[in-house]
């Protein structure tokens, strides 16, 4: 007697599609960061972030990122050439400023109120007032602003830089400088410290001894992380961000699950920092797979 084959009967096909469902839905969920985690080659993290929601509050909108990051304050954008989380050090550049081979038109460097509080020049930047005039107030009152800068001099900067140097031929002199910080230009612009350009150094702790040729040319942003539990949340699997109408604190874990501290159990990545994520999605492959079979039996 030929065997035949019965083929599986609908409500059969049900029974086995149903508990692949079931199965699916035990499966720990696979969250992707609704946060970019870079922009060119600099790493987006904690307090940063680029987009709304994501990162610190208070640095809501100071960064863009085109195929570069950049830096916004009320002066101008300034390209982020490094980030370092550890340190908590920025550095930026103004393409719009003087340097030794290059010399620009006169503008000021401002921050807003709340960047000079969280992200303020680093005290190892220096402001250099170039050209200024003998009746500048940081020759005279204010003299007490401009502080030795590891030796070096108004001659050796003009003699050094071919882009100063003109300020040398334009006088058949030495016309005064002045190395400075951050709070006075903060306070006073460059038209009323009467000083026709500025430039900024950076690392000024190890440049004794090194000529202006050798000098780095950018600035460099020292920013404050304050303690909301991010550590927390990160470890959870999330993402540190706010709540864009409150602004308080929130642990984004997917783009459309957030949490106030942490995100619940079953996020892609465990406790000790080991991705679930192959495991996951060869689990989700299978039951694919079986789904597809089984339809088609």
């Amino acid at each position: 007697m030929q065997s035949t084959v019965t083929p599986y009967t609908p409500f059969f096909k049900l029974r086995i599609l149903t508990l692949l469902l079931l199965q699916l839905q035990i499966l720990p969920t696979l969250t992707l960061s609704p946060c970019r985690t870079s922009c060119g080659n600099v790493a987006i993290k904690y307090p940063f972030g680029l987009d709304d929601g994501c990162g610190a509050p208070q640095f809501r909108h100071m960064f863009n990122c085109t195929t570069d990051l950049f830096f916004t304050t009320p002066s101008g954008v300034y390209k982020v050439q490094s980030i370092d989380y550890d340190k908590k050090t920025m550095v930026v550049y103004d393409p719009a400023m003087s340097t030794c081979s290059i010399l620009q038109p006169h503008h000021d460097f401002v921050m807003t109120d709340i960047q000079s509080v969280i992200i303020p020049p680093s005290p190892d930047t220096i402001f250099v007032l170039l050209n200024c005039s003998i009746d500048s107030p940081v020759l005279n009152h204010y003299k007490n602003l401009c502080f030795n800068f590891s030796g070096h001099s108004c001659d050796e900067l003009y003699g050094s830089c071919n882009a100063f140097r003109l300020f040398h031929l334009l006088t058949n002199s030495t016309p005064p400088c002045c190395f400075t910080g951050y709070d006075t230009v903060k306070y006073m612009s460059m038209n009323i410290l009467d000083c026709t350009h500025y430039t900024t150094v950076i690392n000024s702790d190890n440049l004794k001894g090194i000529g202006p040729l050798d000098w780095v040319y950018g600035i460099k942003l020292s920013f404050t992380v304050a303690e909301t539990g991010c550590e927390r949340c990160a470890g959870s699997g999330g993402t540190c961000g706010f709540d864009t109408e409150t602004v308080g604190f929130s642990c984004l874990c997917s783009t459309s699950m957030n949490a106030t501290r942490e995100c619940a159990a079953g996020s892609v990545t465990d406790d000790i920092g080991h991705s679930h994520a192959p495991m996951l999605l060869f689990q989700a492959f299978v039951l694919i797979l079986g789904t597809f079979l089984c339809m088609n039996l």
